[in-house]
């Protein structure tokens, strides 16, 4: 099959002079990073506590409930999903929300299965919870994977904004990328977690205020609720997809499981989330925190992911990609803020304000999480290890991952959908790393070698069917091509801007490609089933799934010795209340028994030897 593609010049300014930023928008803008600085200052030098690791990661254990819990949304808002969630519903439909409302199921699977795990074993690093439970060599598999996801993700936080800022202000991307990282490195190097945390609080707040009014601005701007109810429905964005066919997209069912394994695997089980769990002074504390962030994290990701439902409304019919105005998706989001709030004074500012914030928030948590486990996995058994060298040197971890984050930028800006390539490049590791952690609390006979040859077989398989996936993509074998959008109502509804700059466009010599025939798209397949063409979403399912499909049947080719012991707090309440937990409880009571034993027949032997 061929098809002829037209290429076309760089749109001219006029018809969009109005899209840029005033001084208005640039003072939000830089009050705002003004003030993650200062609290960075602040905790540095004037609020500072101990110069120990433990005030430097985990504040003490005296953080507070609510301001972990505000933490704890920011994390998970990265300028990626502030940015990329809107275009992938603009694109794809409202399917995505089901990946959100994944968190009402994750946060009850966090909160009683495998944080009381880690507090009954005053876990402080949850890679710790591998090594009691399985060995060295289990932990340090997946602390590879947490670094290597880190030097993977931490360029893409940073560098989405720089790229919405970029857009709205001119301003070389490149630069931005540096003035901003500068700014994060600067804060989370000297305050620590307390300045990340009470970061995440300002930044959260400036994150609800713009979702909030993205949401209702663009509702008035298009008409309000029902006509945006209405567009979005005759444009299909409101279809929800619940086929079981696995190279679908995206469906009800993927973007549920998917949604678990990666909430649950931020949350619950990457250490810059569980540092913020574990610096609370008790379970209770943590489970109230918990319960807090699910409901802010699902109302500002409701307002966040409808955002790109209103936007495809607003844009029905007069689509400004076919336009020619935006390249792709992900740059949507800002062009929309400054077509509904452009004429309110500072509006700009406060949404790339909360873009930023996101960002920073993501970025400045993974930093410091990341700084505490190269120390204390890598370096700290080498090197004479003393409080304020651990800090000195996380402070330098820090600082270096700064800059090779400005360097990363580089190779992010030619992503296509940002979305897609995140939720493919954790793909290859984030089911086993849920998996094994699952695999430890809930199945008892298991043991470290099982443990590790199941993380290299999932990390492995999965490797394999996504880079392979990859080269179909490139074949042209799998085409996410978006939902139909077209021109035809532009001028009525009154949207010359975009009409004026698709007439101003001028149409190079067409090109001609060949593509094959038999094609997976979004919303089906006419190939022959492959493995290599399921879904992405599918990928951390099938990751998990793997860990279990070889560890079970290992587990009897490698059993665990029937001599070894392990704490029965090792495993998930639920597992200790179905085991029978008591021989290894009688034996620990029986320990200083023997011991006084021994000490009673000691003396008795003492006063036969002594003389009459």
């Amino acid at each position: 099959m061929s098809t002829t593609t037209a290429t076309t010049s760089s749109i001219p300014a006029a018809g969009i002079e109005d899209l840029r930023f005033g001084l208005t928008d640039y003072t939000v803008f830089v009050v705002m990073l003004s003030m993650s600085a200062a609290i960075g200052v602040y905790f540095g030098f004037f609020a500072k506590g101990k110069n120990t690791t433990d005030e430097y990661l985990r504040g003490g254990k005296k953080m507070q409930t609510l301001p972990i819990a505000i933490s704890l949304v920011s994390s998970q808002l990265s300028g990626v999903a502030i940015m990329s969630v809107p275009a992938e519903n603009y694109s794809f439909g409202f399917t995505f929300i089901f990946a959100v409302l994944a968190m009402i199921p994750t946060i009850p699977i966090v909160i009683y299965i495998i944080v009381p795990t880690f507090y009954d074993n005053n876990i402080l690093n949850c890679y710790e919870y591998l090594e009691l439970r399985f060995n060295k060599r289990t932990r340090q598999l997946i602390t590879m994977t947490f670094i290597l996801n880190q030097f993977l993700m931490l360029p893409v936080y940073m560098f989405i904004p720089s790229l919405a800022f970029s857009q709205v202000t001119g301003v070389n991307i490149h630069l931005i990328n540096v003035v901003v990282s500068s700014v994060c490195v600067f804060y989370t190097m000297l305050g620590g977690i307390k300045a990340v945390v009470w970061t995440d609080v300002v930044q959260a707040g400036v994150m609800l205020i713009s979702v909030v009014m993205v949401g209702v601005l663009g509702t008035m701007r298009t008409g309000g609720l029902s006509t945006v109810l209405e567009y979005a429905t005759e444009g299909g964005r409101m279809d929800f997809i619940t086929g079981f066919d696995p190279r679908l997209r995206a469906t009800v069912w993927s973007s549920l499981s998917s949604g678990m394994l990666l909430w649950t695997g931020k949350i619950a089980l990457d250490q810059s989330c569980v540092q913020r769990i574990v610096s609370l002074p008790s379970y209770s504390h943590a489970k109230k925190s918990l319960y807090v962030a699910g409901v802010g994290f699902l109302v500002i990701m409701f307002f966040n992911a409808f955002a790109g439902i209103i936007m495809f409304a607003r844009y029905y019919g007069c689509d400004p990609m076919l336009a020619g105005l935006v390249s792709k998706p992900d740059k949507m989001m800002p062009f929309f803020i400054q077509d509904i709030m452009g004429n309110l004074a500072g509006m700009p500012g406060l949404f790339i304000s909360c873009v930023f914030s996101a960002s920073l928030s993501s970025l400045s948590a993974n930093l410091n999480s990341l700084a505490g486990v190269v120390y204390f996995d890598y370096i700290k058994p080498h090197i004479r290890h003393t409080e304020a060298r651990a800090n000195g040197v996380m402070k330098l971890i820090v600082i270096g991952m700064g800059g090779y984050c400005i360097l990363g930028g580089l190779l992010v800006q030619r992503f296509k959908s940002i979305l897609q390539t995140m939720w493919t490049i954790t793909g290859i590791n984030m089911g086993a790393v849920v998996g094994v952690f699952l695999l430890g609390m809930f199945v008892p006979r298991v043991n470290g070698k099982v443990a590790v040859t199941s993380i290299l077989f999932s990390v492995i398989v999965m490797a394999w069917i996504i880079i392979n996936g990859q080269l179909n993509f490139k074949a042209g074998l799998i085409r996410y091509d978006p939902l139909p959008n077209s021109l035809d109502q532009c001028e009525a509804r009154g949207l010359h801007s975009i009409l004026n700059a698709y007439n101003a466009t001028l149409p190079t010599t067409a090109a001609t490609t060949t593509e094959p025939t038999q094609v997976t798209t979004a919303l089906g397949s006419n190939r022959d089933f492959s493995v290599y063409d399921i879904s992405f979403y599918w990928y951390k399912v099938i990751g998990a799934i793997l860990i279990f499909v070889w560890a079970i049947p290992m587990s009897y080719v490698w059993p665990r010795d029937k001599n070894e012991k392990q704490n029965p707090k090792l495993y998930s309440p639920f597992v200790r209340r179905m085991i029978n937990a008591s021989e290894p409880v009688l034996e620990m009571e029986e320990l200083p028994l023997k011991e006084n034993e021994k000490e009673t027949n000691g003396v008795a032997q003492e006063k036969q030897q002594q003389p009459l």
